[in-house]
């Protein structure tokens, strides 16, 4: 499979504070990855660092063809329209339906066909299981229907990554799993999913490789003890 993330010996900082250091790992095309760590640990600066809201300090960082130290504002949409992003509050438009949510972001980037149009919308709500919701508004779904509708607007550009932080942190454990069911699917079809969670029980359940956000670091974690407890691989095998 097809590299398509890669960051060497990367450092990220939030206003002049390293947040993660010596940061090595890479995703292949179609791979699920599970980012762990503690609130703070550095997850969420990772995934912006990925799609270009937080730069990149020093090291380096490919993603796609893009290199994220001398990525060119204008070419920051070009990158952001092959990477699709869940987020934990959501984010949908409360003043529009869903149908109109996800044509909001179609016309954004650029969609002017309307049969063209009509058709994503239905494709995408249709593999996460919400056609016959796109009438309704936001404050009429539930939280894991709501989640659901952004999965769907994450897939609308036929992204090559799926960037999901925290998607269950609001949900119920039952609904929690079902969503994680629809990531996991969408990364069979061929688009790489990194999940930030810290929710370890998923790691049990569900495959995937596992990076953990600890100590300023990124560590690859290898394989579960009896009781669960994840250990990291070989010290030449990690970032460090």
């Amino acid at each position: 499979m097809a590299t398509i993330l890669k960051y060497d010996n990367v450092e990220i900082l939030r206003k002049e504070l390293v947040v993660l250091k010596r940061v090595s790992f890479e995703i292949e095309e179609g791979q699920f990855v599970f980012l762990i760590g503690k609130v703070g640990s550095g997850k969420s600066s990772l995934l912006k660092t990925i799609y270009a809201e937080i730069g990149i300090e020093n090291g380096e960082a490919r993603v796609f063809d893009y290199d994220l130290r001398r990525l060119r504002r204008k070419d920051i949409p070009y990158l952001r329209r092959q990477i699709g992003i869940v987020f934990q509050d959501f984010q949908l438009l409360t003043d529009r339906t869903v149908y109109d949510n996800l044509l909001f972001v179609l016309r954004a980037t650029g969609w002017k066909d309307k049969n063209e149009i009509e058709r994503r919308i239905e494709e995408v709500l249709k593999e996460v299981g919400m056609l016959n919701k796109s009438y309704k508004m936001p404050h009429e779904l539930s939280g894991g229907e709501q989640q659901r509708i952004v999965i769907a607007r994450a897939l609308l550009n036929k992204p090559r990554l799926i960037l999901a932080d925290e998607p269950t942190g609001n949900l119920d454990p039952d609904t929690a799993r079902q969503i994680v069911n629809s990531l996991q699917a969408i990364a069979a079809s061929g688009t790489a999913v990194i999940m930030a969670t810290h929710n370890h029980g998923f790691l049990e359940e569900f495959p995937g490789k596992v990076y953990h956000c600890i100590d300023k670091q990124i560590i690859e974690q290898s394989h579960k003890t009896p009781a669960g407890e994840m250990l990291p691989v070989a010290e030449n095998e990690t970032n460090g």
